[in-house]
């Protein structure tokens, strides 16, 4: 099989599909891999090493998309990259379909199969591909929530963890899967008073039992989260569900509850975000303010930390990636449950059950 990894071309997104150590289990399984130049550099992988991993550098994105079978990339294609995007071409990759109609209504007209990394899933629920980029964001929603409360920032002028004499910032953490989980863990072990909320009991006890003493589990609900909001200094949204929109947790009333120079992160934006006045941010231009509040909502924080990010998500799709190559898309996801449920569009025709609600298309269930 011909693989492409193209460059990302979204704002500020730094990442890259694969590391030259992955490139050379593909070529060590038989396949053709071509690297589109300098789609590595911003990760720290000039093209010279790509060469001695035995891929193939070719100058243009429209000459990666033209030749690849399959093609490896981080995030969505974006609207330069529709036209080019083949009938029968495999695209294996960061989606998000559900809040992104001109995505999906371009992948659909395609004709290509999509497969995305975040609707992976493992018979234990988990998601596999989703995971190493969580835990970056997670850990990121913290660094920069904090960086932002500072007041040249705009921010309240806290320091997250305080000083002895001066009480620590509060940290209010909505959703207790990966992203949430280090984002306790980072604001705990910086000194800040955490809570952390979830739906689950079960969820709730576990983190009960291996959290820091600073961090506290409350049930999540509507009354619940405002009776927080008003003592609360940084509010991390990290609420998940798998392919469909992310629930809205905080609205636009509720703003009037949160102290003027607090910071709200979206984690979930890229899945619609879980507070209602969130719209998508660039690392370029990563605040904004609505009603006294700064508001963080870049759609790609892990493309800050390229290198970390890309060599975490290679580790993770790398199995999956040779699975596809080896044995086509059809038999491996016919082989893999858990690959097969990360299969959103077939043919113009959408196959994954949250993105047809979300936009009230036809479900395609896919039969292999």
């Amino acid at each position: 099989m011909i693989i492409g990894i193209p460059k990302e071309i979204k704002n500020n997104e730094n990442r890259v599909g694969a590391t030259p150590a992955g490139v050379k289990e593909l070529v060590n399984h038989g396949h053709k891999v071509l690297v589109q130049h300098t789609a590595g550099d911003g990760s720290g992988f000039p093209d010279q090493q790509y060469i001695a991993a035995g891929a193939e550098i070719v100058p243009e994105i429209a000459d990666v998309y033209a030749q690849a079978d399959m093609i490896i990339k981080v995030k969505e294609p974006i609207e330069p990259e529709y036209a080019l995007v083949r009938p029968g071409q495999l695209l294996f990759t960061y989606f998000h379909f559900a809040c992104d109609r001109p995505l999906t209504d371009a992948m659909l007209k395609s004709g290509a199969t999509c497969i995305a990394y975040e609707t992976v899933q493992l018979a234990d629920r988990s998601l596999p591909l989703l995971v190493p980029m969580s835990e970056v964001a997670g850990r990121m929603s913290i660094q920069e929530g904090a960086r932002f409360l500072e007041k040249p920032q705009g921010g309240r002028g806290l320091l997250l963890g305080g000083v002895p004499g001066v009480k620590p910032a509060k940290v209010l953490v909505l959703g207790g899967g990966i992203v949430g989980r280090n984002a306790a863990l980072m604001a705990a072990g910086l000194g800040a008073d955490v809570t952390i909320t979830d739906i689950s009991l079960p969820v709730l006890r576990h983190l009960a039992e291996i959290m820091p003493k600073n961090v506290k589990t409350l049930y999540s609900s509507s009354h619940n989260i405002s009776e927080e909001l008003p003592t609360t200094d940084l509010i991390i949204g990290s609420v998940l569900i798998p392919g469909a929109k992310a629930p809205r947790l905080i609205t636009r009333d509720m703003l009037s509850l949160i102290k003027k120079g607090s910071v709200m992160v979206d984690v979930a934006i890229d899945q619609g975000g879980c507070f209602e006045t969130s719209h998508p941010t660039t690392h370029a231009n990563p605040t904004y303010e609505v009603g006294g509040v700064i508001h963080y909502a870049v759609a790609n924080i892990p493309g800050a930390v390229p290198f970390t990010s890309t060599m975490a998500l290679t580790n993770a799709t790398l199995p999956y990636a040779l699975q596809l190559a080896d044995k086509g898309w059809k038999k491996a996801c016919a082989d893999n449950a858990a690959l097969a449920k990360g299969v959103n569009i077939v043919n113009g025709e959408i196959t994954y059950p949250g993105v047809a609600e979300a936009f009230g298309l036809p479900l395609s269930p896919l039969n292999l």
